[in-house]
């Protein structure tokens, strides 16, 4: 009880912000069967977290991450390992393409830039792989 308490405490405001923080990610959906029955409700975890004096590319990571960690902490709460692996995978992964299109829009490196496109497209394919694994297997 007390593991679903601090889940729904620490991710309850994050269920919705994934979708407007990375533009790739919204077209890859975090799948519906990794989701848990987490309530929406305040975002009690970042409550008094100000992003005031952030730069731009520290305010879009911020959103990405807090859209990952939700993710991840529903799929972790799977009671199948497998599924809960699966799901918490493909969170980390659009976890890591948001951050690969702050680069992408912010930076000014040439090669970080490289890699950072490098990461949306092999993440990419690896969540259509794990999707289509849950799609399936998941009942």
């Amino acid at each position: 009880m007390r593991t679903n308490t601090i889940a729904l405490a620490l991710g309850t405001a994050f269920a919705m912000s994934f979708a407007a923080a990375s533009p790739a990610a919204a077209q890859m959906a975090y799948p519906d069967k990794c989701k848990s029955e987490m309530s929406s409700g305040g975002d009690m975890a970042m409550q008094g977290h100000a992003m005031t004096g952030m730069t731009d590319h520290q305010k879009e990571s911020m959103d990405g991450m807090k859209a990952m960690n939700m993710n991840m902490m529903q799929g972790m709460m799977k009671k199948d390992a497998d599924v809960a692996f699966a799901c918490g995978m493909i969170a980390h992964h659009m976890g890591a393409i948001s951050m690969a299109e702050v680069e992408l829009k912010h930076g000014d490196n040439a090669e970080a830039k490289a890699k950072a496109q490098k990461i949306i497209d092999d993440q990419t394919k690896e969540i259509r792989e794990l999707t289509a694994w849950v799609e399936k297997e998941v009942k």
